[in-house]
């Protein structure tokens, strides 16, 4: 489903963000991006649906991203940032989450249909006429991810999901994700969520891939997390 081959990026002041990045990751894969801050996590995310783009290649489903694929890409790469008021901005959750599927032209009739299966998929059928801004964070996220849904993309991309949500909105939210079928990525110094939800882990460091693996062999390699400004999962579920 992602193919990355040989990725190097480097921002306009210098700073190089991404060197030789090569990564593959089958349709269906729950994979975690980690790495402490300024690894480049971000800077590979921007890069699955052009907003970046860098030197060597990027392909999604097969199709390589470039200037003529842009459409095309970012209707297969769904992206979720960290704060969801990056990406809520109307005045009621069915107009946040009916945004995308209009801009592509779609008839009411699906739009509607879009709204109605991505809140329920996210468990907020009945909030359509809901403020956002009135919403908890964990809600709020909910609709965040909505929003992404409702234009049914093959890749969900997922920046620190769990930031700023309590025990229970973060459970919540590992039930969620683990249930969508979807490809995904996931970037996130959460452990815990990293290792419930992701059977697959890359560390990035320096704007390196370090390691890629099991989640269970890496989460449990005290030197290496050590090495990479990452902590263990504390008490890791059996």
């Amino acid at each position: 489903m992602i193919r990355v081959q040989n990725l190097s990026f480097a921002y306009p002041d210098g700073r190089r963000a991404l060197s030789g990045i090569d990564l593959e990751v089958r349709a269906g894969e729950k994979v975690a991006v980690v790495g402490p801050n300024g690894a480049g996590k971000s800077t590979l995310f921007l890069h699955l649906n052009g907003i970046l783009r860098g030197q060597g290649r990027v392909e999604v489903g097969g199709l390589a991203v470039g200037e003529r694929t842009l459409r095309q890409v970012r209707a297969r790469v769904g992206l979720v940032f960290q704060d969801p008021d990056d990406q809520l901005f109307s005045p009621t959750v069915f107009e946040d989450v009916a945004f995308g599927p209009l801009h592509m032209g779609l008839p009411p009739a699906e739009v509607h249909r879009r709204v109605d299966r991505a809140l329920a998929a996210v468990g907020m059928a009945g909030y359509e006429r809901h403020m956002p801004h009135h919403l908890s964070i964990g809600e709020r996220k909910r609709i965040a991810i909505a929003t992404v849904l409702a234009m049914e993309p093959q890749v969900l991309v997922l920046d620190e999901p769990s930031s700023g949500l309590d025990p229970r909105a973060r459970r919540n939210l590992i039930r969620l994700l683990r249930d969508l079928p979807m490809t995904m990525l996931v970037a996130s110094h959460d452990m815990r969520l990293v290792w419930e939800l992701c059977p697959r882990t890359v560390i990035l460091d320096g704007g390196r891939l370090v390691a890629d693996g099991q989640t269970a062999d890496l989460l449990q390699d005290p030197g290496l997390m050590e090495a990479h400004g990452l902590e263990t999962p504390y008490a890791p579920p059996g």
